[in-house]
Order: structure tokens, then C-alpha cells, then sequence
């Protein structure tokens, strides 16, 4: 893409120890995995101080890696008391009246002269904090202006900078901002200006500045002014490479081949239709319609079908694998759980009733079969459900990622439903999509409210649905923090309140973050960096607790993912049956898990759960004709981003909203994929929030370029530009997605 090094004909491919040095590219490649020119031309700075407008020490975390530029205020040597010699303290502010203390251990007298008062500077460190007072122990730090010995003289490398905009860039401990600075410095010398990948139409059009001069101003800006041409640009890049790839993708997908499958007069899908014992809202059947109009059409429909818990998804994709058995073919639903999917069979036998039942007694003239297909089933089960499914008898089939195994044979799959689609890896989804002779048709179901800007950047090839309504009959959930550790008086009521539930007739979950001992499993909360603090609480631990003490007397069951398929099954069937009060569990209940009797559900350790699943939790209350309740229960201060975070739940029950504030929180890197394929994201610049306005003219741009020339043929420097943004992994990723 771009030409750097003293050397002519230097490329982004040049190893960076023939530009900075050996030692000096030994240490960027060790801590911060920057190899070449072009990693290091691309690692942007994560913020910039100015002399005059100083980071707020007041808003640093303890435990956090930092870069603070401050002004020495006072220093003080004092003896040690464990052991020989002296003790520096360098107390640093930043004017906001925010203080900080540096701590140099040893005998360092030419380092108190140093940092003498007044003198402003670079300190970075871990922040910690010792009786009270925050502090970076021995930090690195380099000083700005008056010159100076020792560290000082680094202060000349940086001090271009002073009275401008200082990049502070994602550092390493060994590898302070300041020397990633000077190796920037040393490459932007000897840096010749690419080609610019950009059609000049669409610079014009978008107003946006060259790509040599974007990659200059964003690591040493001229002004504020420049410093935002080149971010937008740069933003744009990153924009514009997975628009073009998804736009592209999408137009390749319409020509793909795919088994028409048009709804059939008086067949499955009319008998269903009449049997429902209630009204499909509005929204599903505008939602049904578009997916039968995709259904019949020769190309395969790749729909994302996105809801809020309990507003219907489930009929709705009943209905299109219906149509699809009155057309000939076969329907998948792939389910993230044995739980889920044991449910999700029973619940389509109990809607299809005799409609599902060929070859039974009681079933109508042309019902076909629906077959379970998890790894718990016994050999012969599994044989003869392998067998309904190969020979065709079987229309829907239900199953975990059991059905991608060899040996699972379906006779003309035409449709593949995936719930909750962000609990499956992408090959997992793939392998199934493989089963069919011709590409089948795609529903992709998600409870999970996704914002605007993710399915635009994420679901781009995909079309859209989405349901808004909940059904007749839906009540609605009150939810609250309990803030155990400031007011334990609140967390004695939520148990009393949860046996005045059980007292009327109703049931309760009560979820923990962890199943206890032993290896830790894909459904417990993710945990962070814990730092001091206690484990989370343990459904095997918590559960005899219960039963000894607050919840003494009442039917206690225990669902986790280690139990045996069969034990789950059976502790399930008896909560739905009303035969326990009260259900303690791990998120295995998160999705899909409907007893409507269930009125009340205590969140252990809440802030060690996501926006999201803590969301998808709370929809398994209130599924009934009495109102849901859910308590938060959490020992994070008020005023903590932990804390806030669960107020935030509490206060809303609209998902899109905390949609929006689950990616917030999160790295949005991971939503392109980069957790998955283990390398670093390629958006670093761009927000799927902040940049909504340049993510929608990004795909208007692409749309247009990829109708005139779609395999980009004409514009051969930007392919290769989308083709290192958006590398084939990626690409895969996105397509599978």
C-alpha cells in the first residue's frame, strides 16, 4: 500500500529493526506485537494531551496502566523502614486538583534533582493505592522543556510537541509511549506517501483528505482541526473496507442457487395456521410474509430475524420450516443448548400437536415427523432419529451443534433456522449450511436487541426483520438493584419477597455466575480481573445455603451445564411442571427457557454478568398473566461503572437501548470478529456508535461502487487496501456470519 524506509522501494512489509533498530524492534514486537513499518504506521495514538489541558488524575482506577502528563508540586526523602536506604515521594498534580504520588525506592539524589517543582512531564505506570492516596510505584517518565540530564534529555524527542497535541499511545510497561513516539518520529521521516487507494470521486464527494497526509496528522497533528480530517479519513478507511466486503458478498449471494420454496394452498402451514389457539400480532405476520416471499424465490434467502424475549420468534420460524416441508424439503433448527433444544422440541410437538405426528394414530393425512438429534441420545434413539432424518420422514429436526457431526445425513435440507446466533462459532453454523446439496435458505434468530450500526456493520449481508411487539398476554417486569453489601436489610427482603411469590402459587430462580468446583464451562458469567476480590457465588455452593436458611421449606431444584443430560432434562420438566418452587441455575436458562407459572428471579452477583444476558434473564419472568419481577443483587459501590451499569438494566426494559450500552462497554473489536479468529482488530478507529452517520454513507459509497465494478477490477489499490483492512479471515468470518 505505501512506501517507507531510507531505503527506495521500502514497503509496510519492511522489518522494523532496519528502521529503529534491533534492540528498540525486539521490544515493540515482544510487548506490543508491531513487526513491520506498516504495524507500526497503523498503531494509532489512544488519546493526545496538550500542555493546558491535562488529564484528570481524579478519574484514574487503581489497577489501571497509565499515562499522565502532570506537574511536579513537592518532593520529599524519607527513610525506609524494612530496610537500608531512602525513600523518594514526588507528589505530581495535574491542575484539576487532582493529585498523584510518585515513589522511587533506593538512594537516588540525582533524581530528586530532577523532578524538581515546576518542571512538567510524561509519567507512566500501574496506578495503585497506598492508605488512601493513589500512586505509581518507580514509573517511567520523561520531562518536557528546560532540557536537563538523565531522562531529561528524552524530553527533546517530545518537546516538537509541546504547546500542541501530545499522542499517548497503547503502551507496554517496557515500552512507554514516549519511545513508540520516537520510533514514529524515525519511520514518518523516511515515509513516502502512497498511492491513495480512494477513488477520487469518493474523497471529493465525502470531503476527506488524502491518505499520506491522514497517516502524518494523526500521530504529529498540526491542530485540532487536521487531527479530525485525518481520524474521519482514516475512520472511513476502516468503514469502507467491510462495507465493500459485506456489499460485495451480498451481491455474489444473489446469485447463488438456491431450491425455490413457495407456500403450497391447504397444506402444514394453513392446518397450523387455523390450530393456533391465539392471534399473531401484526408484526409476525409482516415478518412471516417477507420471510415467505424469500423462501420462494430461487436464490437463498440469509435473514436475520431480531426480537425482544418472549415477542414471538420461535412461531414465526415455525411457520417458514413449515412452508419449507410443504415444498418437499427439510427445516434444521440448531439450538446453543441440550436444555434449549429438548424445549424447543417439545414446544413445536405441542403447537403441531397431530400435524407432527405422521405415523402415529392420531395424525392428519400429510403430518410429517419432528426429531430431537443432541449428543445424549442413546444408540438406538440416535439411530432411528438419524434414520427419520436421512430418509426424509423427519421435516423439522431439532438439535445442538450434535446435528454438524458426519453421519447426520438429511435427505433436501432447504432451511436452516439458528437461534440465538451469538452463542454458535461461525464454522459451527457453516458445517450445518454444508449439509445441503445447493446453498439452503438462512434464518438467523437473535433475542439479543442488535443497534442499528452493528447489523449494518456486522449482518450487512443479511436482510432484516424485526419484531417489536410482544404478544397478548405478556406481563410486564419490574426490576431493581439490590445493593447487598451497603444495605443487607434490602437483600433479607428480596428472599422474603421471593417467598410471598412462591406463598401465591408462583416460582423463582435464583441464578449464580459460577456451578462450582471444578473447570469452568462455557455458560458461567465471564470473569474479570478479579484483583482482590471474592470468588463469584456457586450454584453448588449457594443452593444448600438457600435451603438451610432464607429458603428453608420451599422445593429447591439445581440446573447446571455439568449435569447429565438426562438429570437436566428431568429437573427441567419438573420445574415447568410446577413440582419445585424454586430453580437455582447458572445462564444455562438464559434463552429459550418458557414456564410461565415463574414470577420472580434473584440475580447473585449481577455485575458479574453482561447487559445483554442479564436481559435475556430477566425474559424468563413474566411470561405469564401475573407481572415479573427481577432483583439485582450486587456488592459494587454506588457511583462504580459496575454499579451503573446495573442501573441502567433496572431502569429499561428496552433492549435496543442496552443493546447500545452493552457495546459501550465492550471492545468493538469484538464484534468484527477479532476474539474469534485471536488476532488484533482491524477497526481501530472507528465506533459502531459515535460513527453511525459515516458507517451508513460508508455502505452508500460501497453499494454504488459495487453495482459499477464488483469484483472492484477498476480499482485494483483499493481491493488490495480492503483486502489488508478486512484479511480473508476476517472476510470468512463475515461471510459465514
Amino acid at each position: 500500500m505505501s512506501e517507507l524506509g531510507a531505503e527506495p522501494g521500502a514497503t509496510v512489509d519492511t522489518p522494523l529493526k532496519k528502521l529503529v533498530g534491533e534492540k528498540t524492534a525486539k521490544a515493540l514486537a515482544s510487548h506490543l506485537d508491531l513487526h513491520t513499518a506498516g504495524d507500526l504506521i497503523y498503531h494509532f495514538p489512544r488519546r493526545y494531551d496538550e500542555r493546558g489541558e491535562h488529564t484528570d488524575i481524579r478519574s484514574l482506577a487503581v489497577g489501571e496502566q497509565v499515562t499522565v502528563l502532570a506537574q511536579v508540586q513537592r518532593t520529599a526523602v524519607r527513610p525506609m523502614r524494612q530496610r537500608r536506604g531512602n525513600l523518594l515521594e514526588v507528589t505530581v498534580g495535574d491542575g484539576s486538583g487532582g493529585v498523584l504520588t510518585l515513589t522511587f525506592f533506593g538512594n537516588q539524589a540525582w533524581r530528586e534533582r530532577e523532578l524538581r517543582p515546576g518542571r512538567w512531564g510524561l509519567f507512566a505506570g500501574k496506578v495503585t493505592e497506598f492508605r488512601g492516596k493513589r500512586q505509581l510505584n518507580g514509573p517511567e517518565y520523561v520531562l518536557l522543556g528546560e532540557g536537563g540530564d538523565g531522562e531529561a534529555a528524552a524530553s527533546e524527542e517530545i518537546e516538537e510537541f509541546a504547546g500542541a497535541l501530545i499522542p499517548v499511545y497503547p503502551a507496554a510497561a517496557a515500552v512507554p509511549t514516549w519511545v513508540i513516539a520516537r520510533c514514529v518520529r524515525v519511520v514518518l521521516d523516511t515515509f513516502t506517501p502512497p498511492e491513495d487507494p480512494l477513488p477520487a470521486t469518493v474523497r471529493a464527494t465525502r470531503n476527506l483528505v488524502g491518505l499520506g497526509a491522514a497517516l502524518r496528522e494523526i500521530h504529529r497533528p498540526s491542530s485540532k482541526e487536521e487531527l479530525y480530517r485525518a481520524r474521519r479519513r482514516l475512520k472511513w478507511d476502516e468503514a469502507f473496507a467491510v462495507q465493500l466486503t459485506l456489499v460485495q458478498r451480498k451481491h455474489r449471494a444473489a446469485d447463488w442457487p438456491a431450491r425455490p420454496r413457495p407456500g403450497r394452498a391447504s397444506g402444514l402451514l394453513d392446518a397450523f395456521d387455523a390450530r393456533l389457539p391465539y392471534e399473531l400480532t401484526s408484526g409476525q405476520r409482516d415478518v412471516g410474509r417477507e420471510i415467505a416471499a424469500d423462501l420462494a424465490t430461487p436464490h437463498p434467502m440469509h435473514r436475520l430475524l431480531q426480537g425482544e424475549v418472549g415477542s414471538g420468534k420461535t412461531v414465526v420460524a415455525l411457520r417458514a420450516m413449515l412452508q419449507v416441508v410443504d415444498a418437499g424439503g427439510q427445516a434444521a433448527l440448531l439450538a446453543p443448548t441440550e436444555v434449549l433444544a429438548a424445549q424447543h422440541h417439545r414446544g413445536i410437538l405441542d403447537l403441531l400437536g397431530p400435524l407432527g405426528r405422521a405415523g402415529e394414530l392420531d395424525a392428519v393425512a400429510d403430518a410429517t415427523r419432528v426429531e430431537l438429534v443432541t449428543g445424549s441420545l442413546g444408540a438406538a434413539a440416535r439411530r432411528r432419529a438419524l434414520a427419520e432424518v436421512a430418509q426424509g420422514r423427519a421435516g423439522i429436526v431439532v438439535g445442538t451443534h450434535a446435528l454438524l457431526y458426519e453421519g447426520v445425513d438429511f435427505a433436501d435440507l432447504g432451511l436452516v433456522v439458528v437461534d440465538e446466533q451469538h452463542r454458535f462459532g461461525v464454522e459451527q453454523r457453516d458445517a450445518l449450511r454444508a449439509k445441503a446439496d445447493q446453498p439452503p435458505h438462512v434464518l438467523v434468530m437473535t433475542a439479543t436487541p442488535i443497534p442499528r450500526t452493528v447489523a449494518m456493520t456486522v449482518y450487512g449481508d443479511l436482510e432484516t426483520s424485526t419484531l417489536s411487539q410482544l404478544p397478548r398476554g405478556r406481563s410486564p417486569i419490574a426490576s431493581h438493584v439490590v445493593p447487598a453489601a451497603e444495605k443487607p436489610a434490602f437483600l433479607d427482603r428480596a428472599w422474603r419477597r421471593l417467598r410471598e411469590e412462591v406463598g401465591a402459587g408462583h416460582q423463582a430462580y435464583v441464578v449464580c455466575p459460577r456451578i462450582g468446583d471444578g473447570p469452568a464451562s462455557e455458560e458461567e458469567a465471564p470473569r474479570e480481573d478479579d484483583s482482590g476480590r471474592r470468588p463469584p457465588l456457586a450454584v453448588t455452593e449457594v443452593a444448600p445455603l438457600l435451603a438451610e436458611g432464607p429458603l428453608h421449606g420451599l422445593r429447591i431444584g439445581v440446573l447446571h451445564g455439568r449435569l447429565p443430560a438426562d438429570e437436566k432434562d428431568a429437573v427441567m420438566r419438573s420445574f415447568a411442571a410446577g413440582q419445585l418452587d424454586v430453580l437455582v441455575a447458572t445462564t444455562v436458562v438464559e434463552v429459550g427457557v418458557d414456564v410461565p407459572n415463574a414470577t420472580v428471579m434473584i440475580v447473585l452477583d449481577a455485575d458479574r454478568f453482561g447487559v445483554s444476558q442479564l436481559h435475556q434473564l430477566r425474559g424468563r419472568v413474566g411470561r405469564g398473566a401475573a407481572a415479573g419481577l427481577c432483583l439485582l443483587v450486587t456488592e459494587a459501590p454506588e457511583g462504580s461503572p459496575a454499579r451503573e451499569r446495573l442501573d441502567a438494566v433496572a431502569s429499561t426494559t428496552d433492549g435496543f437501548k442496552l443493546a447500545e450500552l452493552d457495546l459501550e462497554q465492550r471492545r468493538e473489536g469484538d464484534v468484527l470478529g477479532a476474539t474469534q479468529s485471536g488476532r488484533r482488530s482491524h477497526l481501530r478507529l472507528l465506533s459502531l456508535l459515535r460513527d453511525a452517520d459515516l458507517i451508513r454513507d460508508a455502505r452508500a459509497e460501497a453499494i454504488t461502487l459495487v453495482e459499477e465494478d464488483p469484483d472492484l477490477a477498476r480499482h485494483p489499490a483499493l481491493a488490495a487496501s480492503v483486502a489488508a483492512l478486512v484479511d480473508e479471515e476476517r472476510a470468512e468470518y463475515l461471510e459465514k456470519g
